[in-house]
Parts: C-alpha cells; structure tokens; sequence
C-alpha cells in the first residue's frame, strides 16, 4: 500500500514540477519585448539584448548553486527561494522601465530573476530523476517541456497585453503570477524515501546505479564530464542566439515575403512564429527525450547536430514565412531536445545519487553559452550568425560522435 501511495505521489510531483518549468521557460520569450521596450524607451536594440544575455548567464551560474543547494537542503527550500526571486526579479524588472532605468532592468530582471530562475531551474529535474528511474528519458522530457512551452504562452499574450497595458506594466503583471503560482508548486516537492525504487525496477546494467554513482569531486575528474558540457554549450549557444533574435528575424521575412511595414502588426506576427516556434520547444524535449530512450543519448545528439548545422547553414537563404517557420520550430526542437536529454545522459554517465549537482554544474555550459549565443547574434549580421552557429555544431557532433562512457567510479578512488 505505501509503494503504490508513493508511485500516485510520484506523478503528482511531476505535475507540481511542470508547472514550474512552464513558468521559468517564460523567459525564453524576451525577443517578443525587445521591440517594445526599444519603443517606450528609446534604447537601441542591440543594447536591449543584453538583458537577455545577462539573465541566461545567471541562470546558468545560479544553477550550479542550485545543484549544490538541492543535494544538501532538498527540494522544496531552494525550489521556493528561487521561485520568490524569480517573480520579485520580474516585478523589479516593470519597476525599472516604469522609472526609464537600464541599469535597474539589469539587476532586478536580469541579475535577481536570473538567480531565482537557475535556483529552481534544476531542482524538478533533479528530484524527479530520483522519482522516476524507470523513465528518466520520459520523465526529464516532460518537465523540461514545460520549460519550452513557457514561452509559447507568453508569445500568445504578451503582444496583446503590451497593447493594452504598455510594456512595464506587462513585466508587474506577471511578476505577481509567477510568484503566486511557482511558489505554490515548488511547496510540494520533496525527494523519494531512501533506497525507493518503483514496483519491479531493476536499473539496467548499461547505466551507472545509485550505489556506484559519482560524486561531484570523482565526475570532474573524467573528460567525459568536460565532453557532456561542451555538447550542451554547443547546442545552446546556436539555439539561443537563434531565440534572441528569433521575433525581429521573423518579422524581417514578413517585410520581404508580403511587404508589411507596421511595426505594431509586425510585433504580433514576429510574436507568433515564436509562440509556434516555442510549442516544438516543448514539444522537441519530449520528443528527443523519447528517442533517447531508443536510441541512446549519444545517438541522439550526434542527430541532433549534423541536421542543425545544415539548417543553420541554409537558413539565411530563406524568404518564405512558412519555410522559416519550420526551420525555426526544427531548430528549436532541438534547442529543447539538447536541455531534455542532457539529465539522463548525465544520469547514465555518472549515477541519480549526486544529480543535482554534477548535473548543476553542467548547467554552466547554458549561461556561457546565453552569453555567447546572445553575443555572436547581436554583434554579427544575420548569415555571419548563422554560418558560425552551424560551424559550432559541426564541432558538436565530432564530441558526441567520440564520447564513451567513464569507467567505474572506483577507478577513481
């Protein structure tokens, strides 16, 4: 009776995760307020972009801390601390463009909510990795969807609320919902019973189990750890950078393709092919997540990375909206699908029972990679973009392609 009391409680713990990474993935829609912040404030664009790179390099330090917090102070402290920073960040972030201050954006929105945002970010991941070994693919799948589909929320409602309420007070309004909402759900998470495993699983002797598992200390002692971050610093600095400017590109197609010239109306369509865009974000994580499962993690990325790297390649070349459409949703899919399949590979490679932070330290690859991506896609024109984006790719899937597996972990004792 207790176990099946504890495989109900798993799922709903799922749901409680989630909701959250619904909420901290609304960060990936920055593009859809460039333009408007760039028209109530009068900053240059590329100086806007900043932020954007500000907030994702926090988060992924920030994730580190979070990591190492979850191991120590379990789930549901450090899930609620960063989800009260997460939202008050969003809340400073209105307060500094109602007063005209770039200098304030940067602190409140991209140094306090990028904190919470890397905080929390890693928490559902590593809890449910420890709920859910028998679906580590599925299951990291699913909450890092959330994640992706934050942000097709906010392209669907952000255009059409800035018009009716302007930009700052867009930022209040869902600094108080992310508050409200991600603290609830973070208050529900906790780690299984020692030693749980679900009914009839027995982990599968190519992965590395609870027992034998890395800690932080001997898994950065591998190459195999430094090679996993290099994959995910690669594959995020491309996709990033594309979802920085993903609006503004958008609506750069529209000009050519139908010669629209208003700003308004080209702000809602830019805004939509990144909600469509965002959905196989969501989607792509899932789905990647799954075919992991199949296939391998390995696998898996080194798939991922030779079909980005032509794409990226042939996507300056576009001037069909559709044809953008779906090579941005591809491409996203894979920017979503590198964040799902990472925890399991990181998992197989190294065991679930340090997680949090071998994985948190991982994350750093994201915030270096935010900054780089933001970086190459705010100072390079369109093709030098993605031209270098593509390249970084093809060097990604030379790492994967040479990746195996590290040896025992008492080898390294």
């Amino acid at each position: 009776m207790a176990n099946e009391n504890l495989e109900s409680k798993r799922w709903f713990l799922a749901i409680a995760g989630v909701v959250i990474m619904l909420i901290l993935g609304t960060v990936y829609a920055w593009s859809v307020f460039v333009k408007p912040i760039v028209a109530a404030q009068g900053w240059e664009m590329k100086v806007v972009s900043r932020v954007f790179m500000l907030i994702i390099g926090m988060i992924g330090i920030s994730a580190a801390f979070g990591g190492m917090l979850v191991d120590k102070k379990g789930p549901k402290f450090v899930a609620t601390l960063g989800a009260c920073l997460y939202g008050i960040g969003v809340l400073l972030g209105g307060v500094a463009l109602h007063t005209g201050s770039f200098t304030f954006l940067l602190i409140g929105y991209g140094v306090v909510a990028g904190i919470g945002n890397g905080l929390t970010y890693v928490v559902p991941i590593a809890t449910l990795i420890r709920w859910f070994p028998d679906k580590r693919g599925l299951i990291t799948g699913l909450a890092v969807m959330g994640f992706g589909f934050g942000a097709f929320f906010i392209g669907l409602i952000i255009p059409g609320l800035i018009n009716k309420v302007g930009v700052a007070n867009s930022f209040l309004v869902l600094g108080v919902v992310y508050l409200v909402f991600a603290a609830a759900a973070a208050l529900t998470l906790k780690n299984p019973p020692a030693g749980w495993l679900p009914k009839g699983f027995k982990p599968a002797a190519s992965t590395v189990s609870a027992a034998d598992s890395f800690s932080w200390t001997e898994a950065k002692k591998t190459r195999q750890w430094y090679m996993l971050w290099g994959m995910l610093f690669l594959n995020v600095t491309a996709g990033m950078g594309l979802l920085s400017k993903l609006s503004p590109m958008a609506q750069d197609v529209y000009k050519i393709a139908q010669g629209i010239d208003d700003p308004a109306k080209l702000a809602i369509l830019g805004g939509g092919v990144l909600a469509v865009a965002s959905i196989f974000n969501g989607l792509g994580r899932l789905f990647w997540a799954a075919v992991s499962d199949k296939i391998g993690r390995k696998g898996t990325y080194m798939t991922m990375f030779i079909t980005q790297a032509i794409l990226y390649v042939l996507l300056p070349q576009v001037t069909s909206v559709l044809i953008f459409t779906i090579i941005a949703c591809y491409l996203l899919a894979c920017l979503g699908g590198g964040f799902a399949v990472m925890p399991s590979f990181a998992a197989d490679s190294f065991g679930p029972t340090y997680i949090g932070k071998v994985y948190g330290f991982l994350l750093t690859a994201w915030g270096v990679a935010g900054v780089v991506g933001g970086f190459v896609f705010a100072e390079f024109n369109k093709q030098q973009s993605l031209y270098t984006a593509a390249a970084l790719l093809a060097i990604g899937f030379v790492i994967a392609l040479l990746f195996k597996r590290p040896k025992h972990v008492s080898e390294y004792r």
